[in-house]
């Protein structure tokens, strides 16, 4: 890859109980379900020829990444309510289950999820978001022959892992090279990454760490051999090494079950917080109260890498008619644009079920051209009228590759201010290299 490109990148009742709470009052879609298997089945019982459309998410409600679930939910929920509102697929309403896929240290969670969703008969998955968690459960939900669509994994050894599987954010390939990029353009030739063994931190790292090197610099610390345990609590030694090792950047890949102490740990060590770099999986307004939040000044000049165009004023509007207490925008338009692809491939295709969307999703996604549209109305009257489409991404995503991953993306650039909040910088285009 151009490194120039540098910047653009639960059980089952608790699940219900939780999943149910948290759509309450934030859904402007009553045909949404929560945490609940619908009654709906593959094929033509309904009123449409092509049967009722029924989408399945496998998104974190608990665990270290429950940050996400709001957004991305949101960003489904919101592409279910704008199809319905315009009559539907097939002329019946998409049909949406939420569930949990909580973390990897929970990993029955998602199981017992994915096996709800596939026996409830879904012909769609959005998510998970966690790489590992999908690595868990992806051969079960593919080979049932039901898409699985994840708008935020970013592990490299997904690329082409199943016909059935097809992501919306991009590898680690793109914001691995915008991170490296973003250290080396900020003065850092020895950078360290203090990461978690876990398959999204190690595939971020080895990217950062060829870029890096590709550039005349060094990976002081945290090469491969050096990752820590996600369960590890006492950071100090980690820390003290890291520093040892003569940094002048230092990226934390981790979630955010373990970076608050990370960074406590670097406070109490010493280190300069405006040479700390976060990513997707632990970028949040940590604030200045609570369990998380730092005293003021202490992430002040700090970055961050975070796939995806940055939300226009316009979606995030369109996002608070689901969830009006929405403040995070991570991964909302990735899911938003899933949900979207697999209800225009399922249209393409003339039938709701798994076998349709998943020959029909490169097709809407633009890779063979076809008239640019945005959003269901304008696509769907294309696709109805016989014509082949290339749905123009609310994320900035390209159309699919032949690994199934987008052929473009954005990844955004974020620094912190001194209330420990984020703000966005800029964002780059980058291309996703073939396979």
């Amino acid at each position: 890859m151009n490194r120039s490109i540098a910047r653009v990148a639960a059980v089952a009742g608790a699940v219900a109980l939780v999943l149910a709470a948290c759509s309450s009052g934030e859904s402007g879609d009553d045909t949404t379900e929560s945490g609940t298997a619908s009654e709906t089945t593959d094929g033509g019982d309904a009123s449409g020829e092509g049967g009722v459309l029924h989408i399945g998410t496998l998104l974190p409600v608990t665990g270290s990444l429950a940050q996400l679930g709001p957004p991305e939910i949101a960003g489904v929920d919101l592409a279910v309510a704008e199809i319905n509102e315009a009559g539907g697929v097939f002329g019946s309403d998409v049909e949406v289950t939420h569930t949990d896929s909580s973390d990897t240290e929970n990993a029955a969670v998602a199981t017992e999820s994915s096996q709800n969703l596939i026996s409830s008969g879904v012909h769609a998955v959005i998510g998970a978001a966690s790489s590992g968690v999908t690595f868990n459960v992806i051969d079960d939900i593919t080979g049932a022959g039901i898409v699985q669509i994840s708008p935020a994994n970013t592990a490299t050894d997904l690329s082409g892992y199943s016909d059935f599987y097809f992501r919306t954010a991009p590898p680690d390939t793109v914001q691995g090279d915008a991170l490296a990029n973003l250290m080396i353009a900020d003065g850092a030739a020895n950078v360290a990454t203090i990461v978690f063994n876990d398959p999204y931190g190690t595939s971020l790292r080895d990217v950062v760490e060829g870029v890096v090197t590709e550039a005349g610099g060094s990976l002081v610390y945290g090469a491969e051999g050096s990752e820590f345990d996600p369960n590890e609590t006492n950071y100090s030694s980690i820390v003290a090494d890291t520093i040892a090792s003569g940094p002048d950047a230092i990226a934390i890949i981790a979630f955010t079950t373990q970076t608050p102490l990370i960074v406590r740990e670097l406070v109490a060590q010493g280190w300069d917080m405006s040479t700390v770099y976060f990513v997707d999986g632990n970028l949040q307004n940590f604030g200045t109260e609570g369990d998380i939040g730092f005293p003021e000044g202490t992430l002040d000049g700090a970055k961050a890498t975070l796939p995806g165009a940055f939300p226009t004023a316009d979606f995030q509007e369109r996002l608070a008619t689901v969830n009006a207490n929405l403040n995070d925008y991570s991964y909302a338009a990735e899911s938003y644009d899933a949900t979207m692809l697999a209800a225009l491939a399922a249209l393409k295709g003339g039938e709701a079920s798994g076998e349709a969307i998943q020959a029909n999703m490169a097709a809407v996604s633009g890779v063979d051209g076809g008239t640019e549209c945005t959003g269901w109305v304008e696509c769907s009257e294309l696709i109805e009228a016989g014509d082949d489409i290339s749905y123009q991404a609310v994320s900035g995503v390209g159309p699919f590759n032949e690994a199934n991953d987008p052929s473009s993306a954005a990844i955004g650039i974020y620094q912190f201010g001194p209330s420990n909040e984020y703000e966005f910088v800029e964002s780059v285009q980058g291309e996703v290299p073939s396979s």
